[in-house]
């Protein structure tokens, strides 16, 4: 018989913000696949018995191709195991995680997606940042610094005049190209930008500027996000200068491996 797979978010660093139906899918996983930027707290829960790969891209460097990812999946699936794709952040967002099921699709292999609470809802509340605002913003967009080879380019004076707050994923460090893009598009040097680091993390750092200081803000630590918009005023001002940090208290529970799922 066919095994299945489970394309899992993993959150975006905190293993408190891993659900709960997560959690139970990796304690009964046969083999889980992983990003590298899965906290460690998270990945102990996986049984030991089980087959675990680190299958991670990070800052251009490519440990495994996709078609590579695609076809260990599979592979593991139609050998009849229960396989968790655990991806960082929420596995529709920026993951790939469309072209995972797009050949899960094409083997005719049973798969269930387990959303994450993406980097971005992450950032911005340990950075006290509401993303909308019935006074400064009612739309919100996601987007990407990286594309694909011949994607459309990102119409940047269409998202300038949405009033939207905008967030990039994978900005990058260059800021200053960001800068100028949004310059040009037409949204106001003094708009207010917010640049975190290590989202929910104990390392996170927030640093705040505005579009026209953009260029000489901190290269801080990747993976980085960029909050662009009128909301990153009411940003609070704690949070900006002292890192959030987990407490002893909220290590994930290791000693629960074996319980069956619910």
């Amino acid at each position: 018989m066919k095994g299945k797979v489970y394309l899992v978010g993993a959150g975006p660093g905190d293993p408190e913000l891993l659900t709960l139906k997560a959690m139970r899918l990796l304690r009964t996983a046969d083999a889980v696949l992983h990003d590298d930027l899965v906290a460690p707290e998270i990945l102990q829960v996986i049984p030991t018995a089980a087959q675990v790969y680190n299958v991670g891209k990070r800052c251009g460097t490519k440990k495994i191709r996709q078609e590579e990812i695609n076809f260990l999946m599979i592979a593991l699936a139609d050998s009849g195991l229960r396989v968790v794709r655990l991806k960082s952040g929420d596995p529709l967002i920026f993951g790939r995680g469309g072209e995972e099921i797009e050949a899960l699709h094409a083997a005719n292999i049973p798969y269930e997606i387990v959303p994450g609470v993406t980097s971005a809802l992450g950032a911005a509340a340990t950075s006290a940042i509401p993303l909308t605002h019935r006074h400064a913003s009612s739309a919100l967009v996601f987007i990407t610094a990286h594309q694909a080879e011949g994607a459309e380019a990102v119409d940047w004076a269409r998202l300038a005049g949405s009033g939207a707050t905008l967030v990039i994923y994978m900005p990058g460090s260059d800021y200053s190209a960001i800068a100028v893009k949004l310059k040009a598009a037409g949204l106001s040097h003094g708009t207010p930008c917010a640049i975190v680091s290590q989202a929910t993390t104990q390392h996170q750092q927030t640093h705040r500027t505005t579009i026209a200081e953009l260029s000489r803000a901190p290269r801080l630590t990747s993976p980085t996000l960029l909050i662009i918009g009128k909301v990153v005023r009411f940003a609070d001002p704690v949070s900006l200068v002292q890192p959030f940090v987990i407490s002893a208290d909220c290590a994930v529970d290791t000693t629960a491996n074996e319980e069956p799922i619910a």
